[in-house]
């Protein structure tokens, strides 16, 4: 069974439900995982750090900021740098999720910036391998209808609450990108 480490940022808890649907995708793909919440401060308890070394798989997640991770995200990844120094994390299976207020709003950069981490671990990055919701008839709920190969990105609108968003066809698209990177981790065994 693999075990899959979910470490993310969450500032308005749109992330943090998120993060939530990707753990359930996981644990119904029959992995073991554990959701690992980087704090206000961009703190990661020394216990979160101990089950990312022990992971066969890390998912990161952030909202998108102003183009990017949060601030808080951006320590806890300068942080990763003493295990980056003795590549701890090398071979380990890596893939991230974001999400913010407008359909696009920069996502593919925080996703970008999630692949950069994980080359600079020796990570092995797995996206979605879902189709996008893209024809005339796709609706706002349907699987991976933000349309994102690279990771995992869902949309809350500004003003909702984390009960309101994401959508259910963004935390139904949670759920199976969870599943694809517990079935990848799967074929890689540590």
């Amino acid at each position: 069974m693999s075990t899959l480490a979910i470490v993310y940022h969450s500032g308005y808890g749109h992330t943090k439900k998120l993060a939530e649907a990707v753990h359930a995708g996981a644990l119904a793909a029959g992995a073991t995982a554990t959701l690992h919440a980087i704090d206000a401060e961009g703190n990661l308890p020394e216990e979160s750090w101990s089950a990312l070394d022990a992971a066969d798989a890390i998912i990161f997640g952030s909202p998108t900021y102003m183009g990017s991770v949060s601030w808080q995200f951006k320590k806890f990844a300068d942080a990763s740098s003493k295990v980056w120094f003795t590549q701890k994390w090398k071979d380990k299976i890596m893939s991230g999720f974001t999400n913010s207020a407008t359909m696009n709003g920069d996502k593919h950069s925080t996703l970008h910036y999630f692949i950069t981490l994980a080359m600079q671990h020796s990570g092995i990055w797995v996206g979605t391998g879902l189709m996008p919701s893209n024809s005339k008839a796709a609706q706002r709920n349907d699987v991976n209808f933000v349309g994102s190969f690279g990771g995992l990105m869902s949309q809350s609108p500004s003003d909702s609450s984390p009960e309101e968003g994401p959508p259910p066809g963004d935390l139904e698209t949670a759920k199976l990108f969870a599943k694809r990177v517990a079935e990848i981790t799967a074929k890689f065994p540590r």
